[in-house]
Protein backbone atom coordinates (compact mmCIF):
# COMPACT_ATOMS: atom_id res chain seq x y z
CA UNK A 1 0.00 0.00 0.00
CA UNK A 2 1.53 3.44 -1.24
CA UNK A 3 -1.53 5.90 -0.27
CA UNK A 4 -1.18 5.26 3.55
CA UNK A 5 -4.16 7.94 4.56
CA UNK A 6 -6.68 9.78 3.01
CA UNK A 7 -8.23 13.02 4.22
CA UNK A 8 -11.10 15.62 3.31
CA UNK A 9 -11.50 19.42 3.58
CA UNK A 10 -12.95 22.73 2.58
CA UNK A 11 -10.85 25.29 0.54
CA UNK A 12 -10.00 27.48 2.76
CA UNK A 13 -8.25 24.90 5.20
CA UNK A 14 -6.30 23.17 1.96
CA UNK A 15 -5.16 26.75 1.50
CA UNK A 16 -3.66 27.62 4.92
CA UNK A 17 -1.85 24.01 5.06
CA UNK A 18 2.28 24.25 4.52
CA UNK A 19 3.16 22.20 1.52
CA UNK A 20 4.37 18.28 2.00
CA UNK A 21 6.09 16.40 -0.95
CA UNK A 22 4.52 13.33 0.73
CA UNK A 23 0.56 14.83 0.62
CA UNK A 24 -0.62 14.62 -2.85
CA UNK A 25 -3.63 17.25 -3.59
CA UNK A 26 -7.39 16.66 -5.41
CA UNK A 27 -8.56 20.34 -5.38
CA UNK A 28 -11.74 20.64 -6.45
CA UNK A 29 -13.23 23.87 -7.33
CA UNK A 30 -16.20 25.25 -8.86
CA UNK A 31 -16.04 25.91 -12.69
CA UNK A 32 -16.26 29.91 -12.39
CA UNK A 33 -13.75 30.34 -9.40
CA UNK A 34 -9.71 30.24 -9.88
CA UNK A 35 -7.55 27.76 -8.73
CA UNK A 36 -7.10 26.94 -5.20
CA UNK A 37 -3.91 28.52 -3.61
CA UNK A 38 -1.96 25.53 -2.90
CA UNK A 39 1.55 25.73 -0.99
CA UNK A 40 3.89 25.00 -3.93
CA UNK A 41 5.59 22.08 -1.41
CA UNK A 42 2.51 20.04 -2.69
CA UNK A 43 4.47 18.19 -5.58
CA UNK A 44 1.57 16.14 -6.32
CA UNK A 45 -1.26 18.05 -7.44
CA UNK A 46 -4.60 17.11 -9.43
CA UNK A 47 -6.89 19.88 -10.43
CA UNK A 48 -10.04 19.37 -11.26
CA UNK A 49 -13.84 21.56 -11.53
CA UNK A 50 -17.11 20.93 -11.48
CA UNK A 51 -20.24 21.86 -9.77
CA UNK A 52 -21.74 20.22 -6.85
CA UNK A 53 -24.79 19.21 -8.50
CA UNK A 54 -26.67 15.99 -9.60
CA UNK A 55 -28.69 16.14 -12.80
CA UNK A 56 -32.28 15.48 -12.96
CA UNK A 57 -32.18 12.85 -16.04
CA UNK A 58 -28.80 10.90 -16.06
CA UNK A 59 -29.83 9.93 -19.39
CA UNK A 60 -29.27 13.28 -20.83
CA UNK A 61 -28.33 12.95 -24.72
CA UNK A 62 -25.33 15.08 -24.11
CA UNK A 63 -22.62 16.51 -21.01
CA UNK A 64 -24.15 19.53 -19.18
CA UNK A 65 -21.28 21.58 -18.99
CA UNK A 66 -20.32 21.64 -15.42
CA UNK A 67 -21.01 18.64 -14.37
CA UNK A 68 -19.63 15.78 -13.21
CA UNK A 69 -18.74 13.21 -15.32
CA UNK A 70 -16.78 9.97 -17.26
CA UNK A 71 -13.63 12.20 -17.80
CA UNK A 72 -13.02 13.86 -15.31
CA UNK A 73 -13.64 10.55 -13.13
CA UNK A 74 -10.83 8.99 -15.11
CA UNK A 75 -8.42 11.93 -14.51
CA UNK A 76 -9.00 11.23 -10.84
CA UNK A 77 -8.80 7.37 -10.95
CA UNK A 78 -5.41 7.53 -13.41
CA UNK A 79 -3.97 10.13 -10.37
CA UNK A 80 -4.94 8.02 -7.61
CA UNK A 81 -3.43 4.87 -9.37
CA UNK A 82 -0.43 6.30 -9.65
CA UNK A 83 0.08 7.62 -6.34
CA UNK A 84 -0.79 3.61 -5.02
CA UNK A 85 1.97 2.88 -7.84
CA UNK A 86 4.47 5.19 -6.49
CA UNK A 87 7.47 3.83 -4.41
CA UNK A 88 7.37 5.68 -1.15
CA UNK A 89 4.15 6.61 0.73
CA UNK A 90 1.81 9.70 0.70
CA UNK A 91 -0.88 10.89 1.77
CA UNK A 92 -3.98 12.39 -0.30
CA UNK A 93 -5.35 15.17 0.92
CA UNK A 94 -9.27 16.02 -1.19
CA UNK A 95 -10.64 19.28 -1.02
CA UNK A 96 -13.21 21.02 -2.51
CA UNK A 97 -15.08 24.79 -1.87
CA UNK A 98 -16.52 23.43 1.42
CA UNK A 99 -15.29 19.99 2.24
CA UNK A 100 -18.80 18.47 2.26
CA UNK A 101 -19.98 16.59 -0.64
CA UNK A 102 -17.49 16.72 -3.98
CA UNK A 103 -14.38 16.05 -1.59
CA UNK A 104 -15.83 13.29 0.40
CA UNK A 105 -17.02 11.25 -2.62
CA UNK A 106 -13.39 11.80 -4.02
CA UNK A 107 -12.21 10.68 -0.42
CA UNK A 108 -14.24 7.79 -0.41
CA UNK A 109 -13.20 6.87 -3.78
CA UNK A 110 -9.14 6.86 -2.90
CA UNK A 111 -10.33 4.89 0.54
CA UNK A 112 -11.96 2.00 -1.65
CA UNK A 113 -9.34 1.80 -4.31
CA UNK A 114 -6.61 2.21 -1.73
CA UNK A 115 -7.62 0.83 1.56
CA UNK A 116 -6.26 3.65 3.22
CA UNK A 117 -8.12 4.73 5.69
CA UNK A 118 -9.91 7.85 5.79
CA UNK A 119 -9.47 10.15 8.41
CA UNK A 120 -12.66 11.42 9.99
CA UNK A 121 -14.72 8.95 7.52
CA UNK A 122 -17.95 9.38 9.39
CA UNK A 123 -18.17 12.96 8.04
CA UNK A 124 -18.27 11.98 4.91
CA UNK A 125 -21.57 11.14 5.30
CA UNK A 126 -23.17 14.11 3.00
CA UNK A 127 -21.05 12.71 -0.08
CA UNK A 128 -22.24 13.14 -3.37
CA UNK A 129 -23.88 10.05 -4.69
CA UNK A 130 -23.85 11.42 -8.51
CA UNK A 131 -19.82 11.46 -7.97
CA UNK A 132 -19.44 8.25 -6.23
CA UNK A 133 -21.81 6.75 -9.03
CA UNK A 134 -19.07 7.97 -11.85
CA UNK A 135 -15.76 6.84 -9.75
CA UNK A 136 -17.36 3.63 -9.29
CA UNK A 137 -18.76 2.58 -12.86
CA UNK A 138 -14.98 1.40 -14.17
CA UNK A 139 -14.58 -0.34 -11.42
CA UNK A 140 -17.51 -3.05 -10.62
CA UNK A 141 -15.99 -4.62 -7.73
CA UNK A 142 -15.47 -1.61 -5.91
CA UNK A 143 -17.87 -1.23 -3.20
CA UNK A 144 -17.59 2.10 -2.00
CA UNK A 145 -19.73 2.35 1.24
CA UNK A 146 -21.03 6.03 2.44
CA UNK A 147 -21.47 6.50 6.16
CA UNK A 148 -24.90 7.38 7.89
CA UNK A 149 -25.97 10.62 8.77
CA UNK A 150 -25.98 9.14 12.46
CA UNK A 151 -22.00 8.71 12.52
CA UNK A 152 -21.69 11.98 13.19
CA UNK A 153 -23.86 12.32 15.78
CA UNK A 154 -22.52 9.01 17.49
CA UNK A 155 -18.70 10.47 16.97
CA UNK A 156 -19.79 13.47 18.60
CA UNK A 157 -21.48 11.62 21.92
CA UNK A 158 -18.75 9.74 22.10
CA UNK A 159 -16.49 12.46 22.45
CA UNK A 160 -18.34 14.40 24.73
CA UNK A 161 -18.81 10.99 26.79
CA UNK A 162 -14.56 10.43 26.89
CA UNK A 163 -14.65 13.89 28.00
CA UNK A 164 -16.53 14.01 30.65
CA UNK A 165 -14.99 10.64 31.58
CA UNK A 166 -11.61 12.50 31.78
CA UNK A 167 -13.38 15.22 33.82
CA UNK A 168 -14.04 13.31 36.71
CA UNK A 169 -10.70 11.65 36.64
CA UNK A 170 -8.73 15.41 37.30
Amino acid sequence: MTIKQVLFASRELAESLAGNPYMAVISITDPETPDARLDPLFQHVLRVSFYDAEPADEYLPSPIPGMFDHLIAQQISNFVEQLHAAPFEISVLVHCEYGVSRSAAVALFVEAYSGAPLKAREFACEANQWVIDRLSQPHPEMDIDIPPMKAVQERRVAQRASLHQQARRA
